[in-house]
């Protein structure tokens, strides 16, 4: 699994790294290692077939997500479509979604960002 490590920080700054994107594996959340306040960033990965396993939603923040290789299907409740590298999902808050990784070789890698609705 990979991590981000701070790489440095002053009174007004973080500086971070998960390191080189085609190596990375797993999913981290920003705003443990660099205190975001306002918003929530995650960067995740998915293998070949594998799936976020549950489909989920959120009360008071949406969520985009951002492709930045490989290929999908993301699922927002009913509605099922493809996805890959340059999609940009935005998904509304009360709503299930989920994504999965449907290529036979090469990770689904993606940045997710989450910030309340309406702001």
């Amino acid at each position: 699994m990979s991590e981000l490590k701070k790489l440095n920080e002053g009174a007004k700054f973080s500086h971070g790294t998960v390191g080189n994107l085609g190596e990375f594996a797993g999913k981290v959340f920003v705003k443990d290692v660099l205190g975001e306040t306002s918003c929530e960033i995650s960067f995740g990965t998915l293998a070949p077939g594998e799936a976020v396993p549950f489909f989920h939603s959120h009360k008071e923040n949406e969520e985009n997500y951002i492709v930045l290789s490989g290929k999908g299907a993301f699922q927002v409740d009913d509605d099922v479509f493809a996805v890959g590298e340059g999609s940009v999902v935005r998904v509304a808050t009360g709503c299930d979604r989920s994504i999965k990784n449907t290529a036979e070789s090469g990770n689904l890698t993606y940045i997710c960002i989450q910030a309340r609705e309406g702001c």
